[in-house]
């Protein structure tokens, strides 16, 4: 017998899109996965933005999607979050990438996830499920954010721990981060909650945890949100942004946006 060895498809640059190389993979679990790839020198971006990445579609041509970057603004390389979808017409092909593949990396990050979106404040809580976590890896790792923000605060809802992707990292409080070393112990928190499995910290879903307070335990400041000193970033299920879009309104917070900053944000290109 004789190995098959299978071509991959040769990808053209275009003058929206650059071809990378994927440089790493890592499978958290049989639905999740996250991986590196090439960054052109040229390429600037804002912690928190999210690109458009894609392969060749059956087509021939490139087939696109959203993704938030997951790597800090400094990174050399750019990093990113997804889900596997059997079916899906673009994570199908994504989940079996493997180092030395090419991929699409568009050349206009944009988005609203980014400091420049909201007003001052004291504590920054970033609300996130699932692959929602992508954007808010990537700002606890950014250096200037520990500058505007006295508390620094990721919320990651899953259904299993092992959902929990960048959980040592989180929990270790970023200390392999050359940059943010030396302020995130002091300044980051991280607020895991799984929801469908045991877990030795907290079960319920975020709106739980905002109603008993739990969510506020070991962050200085009050127990609750307070829209005079308090900024909200959210990223995940449409449930998740709608129910607490409404909420933070009723408490006297205002959605911002890169024209018009203020004291909540979401990512409206993710958003039905």
């Amino acid at each position: 017998m004789t190995d098959v060895t299978i071509e991959k498809p040769v990808l053209e640059p275009t003058g929206a899109l650059s071809v990378e190389t994927v440089l790493s993979v890592k499978h958290w679990n049989e639905h999740l996965f996250s991986f590196r790839i090439s960054r052109p020198a040229s390429f600037r971006f804002r912690s928190g933005e999210f690109i458009m990445i894609g392969l060749k579609g059956d087509n021939g041509k490139p087939l696109l999607r959203a993704y938030s970057i997951a790597s800090p603004a400094w990174d050399e390389e750019i990093e990113f979050l997804s889900i596997k979808v059997q079916d899906g017409p673009l994570t199908s092909k994504l989940q079996k990438i493997e180092p030395g593949d090419q991929i699409y990396l568009g050349r206009k990050p944009t988005g609203t996830l980014v400091t420049d979106a909201l007003l001052p404040g004291k504590r920054l809580f970033m609300l996130s499920t699932g692959t929602g976590l992508a954007p808010f890896l990537s700002l606890p790792r950014d250096p200037d954010v520990y500058e505007f923000y006295e508390q620094v605060v990721v919320v990651h809802s899953v259904r299993r721990v092992s959902d929990l992707a960048f959980r040592d990292e989180m929990e270790g409080k970023w200390g392999d981060d050359p940059l943010v070393s030396e302020q995130a112990p002091n300044q980051f928190h991280y607020v895991p909650t799984v929801t469908r499995e045991p877990f030795d910290g907290h079960t319920a879903r975020i709106d739980k945890l905002v109603e008993s307070g739990a969510l506020f335990e070991g962050i200085p400041g009050a127990a609750k949100f307070d829209p005079d000193t308090d900024r909200i970033m959210m990223c995940g299920s449409m449930e998740m942004i709608k129910q607490f879009g409404a909420y933070f309104e009723e408490q006297g917070f205002t959605e911002g946006s890169n024209a018009a900053p203020g004291q909540f944000v979401i990512e409206r290109a993710f958003v039905g």
